[in-house]
């Protein structure tokens, strides 16, 4: 009884990368579709898992415990007032730790200079308030101070982080000023965004007192922004309505801010499962050209086969030989792919200035499944090399 005869690991990778090494390029190109659908698999997961730990963390920071309490917009878009006593009512609700509040000050508009047309205000609003807001939601200010005692009744402003941007504006000296309301007003200060209260940043923020004197504001709110226990959010939030607005509580309109960043989380992880797909269609399709590639390159070496066989090559040899390189080329594939895949999120993470978290799974899993794919690729190619007649090869050479 001949024995039976075996390859090494050493002997079955060399003869697995003859193919390879003979035709680079194309090997390359096949490896290709493999690393693109490998890199857009470990790029969504790395890409959605970093910016799901960012919101997660601006919600940390902010809290969950901030409602906002509006009374809805009036017909010309701005935003209608609240009645006179709602902040003093809600400051007194139990379970209330501070309460902050704002007024958009109707036909008040704010531009770079006097010079530019009136209607042509980018979308900024005017918005009186006090000290309390940067302590109620927690913001900071970028460049120069907020508004306090000693500005709230001169004319003085803050801008947002956007209006700012809007306006030109990156820097604040003293002779940094706006045309706000047909006055000209100092530039005091510059804002960070408030993520839970985005319409602050498209705003220019003036002291309550000025805005009475300059302006003929009555004191009333537009909008509210309340901050409560935590374990009584729900309770806080069910008596805000009747509260704010005693004789119209159905018009009043309170929300929670962190609410909308948990939607965006959501709708993180439905693109990312979106685009995961595609990644996946693309591995599938990078799979079908290596079989492709493989089944051709069975066609073309039907000569060595067939020389290989009469030198004493077993069946199992061949099939060895183009199933090692089908596995060869999906895995240098795959490490290509999940390379490139951490690096494009490396790259974003770090210019949206998140932490770079790409799960491991994603890696590992990213290599074994392109192993998996060159495994069921080449197999069929594989098998039909092997079942090639030594004299048929030989002949049809």
């Amino acid at each position: 009884m001949t024995p039976s005869s075996r390859m090494s690991a050493a002997d079955l990778l060399a003869t697995g990368t003859l193919g390879l090494r003979a035709r680079r390029t194309r090997a390359v190109l096949s490896a290709l579709g493999i690393a693109i659908g490998i890199a857009a698999i470990v790029a969504v997961l790395g890409v959605t898992r970093s910016s799901q730990s960012a919101l997660l963390a601006q919600i940390d920071r902010l809290g969950t415990n901030l409602l906002t309490v509006s009374n809805g917009a009036g017909f010309d878009g701005g935003e209608r007032e609240l009645p006179l006593t709602a902040t003093p009512m809600l400051r007194r609700v139990d379970g209330v730790t501070g309460v902050a509040p704002t007024a958009q000050l109707a036909a008040r508009d704010v531009y770079r200079s006097d010079l530019v047309p009136a209607g042509q205000t980018g979308g900024l609003a005017v918005r009186a308030c006090d000290a309390s807001l940067l302590a109620t939601l927690d913001g900071r200010v970028r460049l120069g101070r907020f508004v306090d005692a000693a500005t709230a009744a001169q004319p003085v402003t803050v801008l947002g982080h956007d209006a700012a941007r809007t306006l030109g504006i990156t820097g604040i000296d003293p002779g940094t000023r706006v045309w706000l309301g047909g006055h000209w007003f100092t530039v005091a200060g510059i804002l960070e965004p408030f993520p839970f209260a985005p319409e602050l940043d498209r705003s220019a923020l003036i002291g309550f007192p000025v805005a009475q004197a300059m302006f003929a504001y009555d004191g009333s709110p537009s909008r509210l922004y309340v901050r409560a226990e935590q374990s009584r959010v729900e309770q806080v939030s069910g008596l805000l309505r009747a509260t704010a607005n005693p004789a119209n509580p159905d018009r009043v309109e309170v929300s929670r801010p962190s609410d909308a960043l948990t939607a965006r989380i959501a709708v993180a992880q439905s693109a990312g499962t979106l685009f995961a797909g595609l990644g996946a269609i693309a591995l599938l399709v990078g799979g079908i050209g290596i079989g492709n590639i493989m089944v051709i390159s069975v066609l073309e070496r039907r000569g060595e086969i067939g020389l290989r066989r009469a030198l004493g090559a077993t069946r199992g040899h061949i099939a060895g030989q183009f199933l090692a390189e089908s596995l060869v080329l999906s895995a240098l594939g795959g490490a290509g792919g999940v390379l490139l895949g951490a690096a494009v999120t490396v790259a974003l993470a770090r210019d949206r200035g998140w932490a770079v978290l790409i799960p491991p799974e994603a890696l590992w899993g990213g290599l074994a499944v392109a192993v998996v794919v060159g495994a069921v690729a080449g197999l069929y190619p594989a098998v039909r090399a092997s079942r090639l007649a030594p004299t048929e090869a030989l002949r049809t050479a």
